[in-house]
């Protein structure tokens, strides 16, 4: 049985908020619609669904724009991340995505949305790692990320 959802977020290998997608009965019951990742299908939000994706078309050109000046900031700068740490340089938990998105921000770099980031393996260690942005659907930056223990 196939369940039909609107995404409300960005889902990767499923698709983009605002798309209209058909799942597994238990995905969405036991994944997306727990985690707000999606909402169950209805005529009427599909309508508002229309209507927002009018909206967003009239401003993705500016966006796009946007997003290209964001890859670019980010692209040439590196972004520094205090986290505690043992001795031998092993982070006591994970640096998250909502650090990230902070620490491009204290940078004074672009708004970046803790959701859009994707931090693929964790960064678990003190060092140079990256990490990819997803800024717009024609859009992806790297963002290249300083570890540094706390002292």
């Amino acid at each position: 049985m196939t369940t039909k959802l609107i995404l409300t977020h960005d889902v990767t290998n499923l698709g983009s908020a605002g798309e209209v997608v058909e799942v597994k009965d238990g995905y969405a019951r036991n994944y997306l619609v727990p985690r707000k990742l999606a909402t169950p299908w209805t005529k009427g939000a599909q309508r508002q669904l229309d209507q927002m994706a009018e909206a967003r078309r009239r401003r993705s050109i500016e966006s796009l724009e946007q997003a290209q000046a964001a890859r670019a900031w980010l692209g040439d700068n590196v972004v520094t991340v205090t986290a505690t740490a043992g001795a031998n340089g092993r982070l006591f938990g994970a640096v998250t995505t909502a650090d990230l998105a902070a620490a491009v921000k204290d940078a004074e770099g672009p708004v970046v949305d803790r959701r859009s980031i994707e931090v693929n393996p964790p960064i678990k260690s003190v060092g140079r790692h990256s990490a990819s942005v997803r800024l717009h659907p024609d859009v992806v930056a790297t963002i290249e990320v300083n570890v540094v223990a706390a002292r």
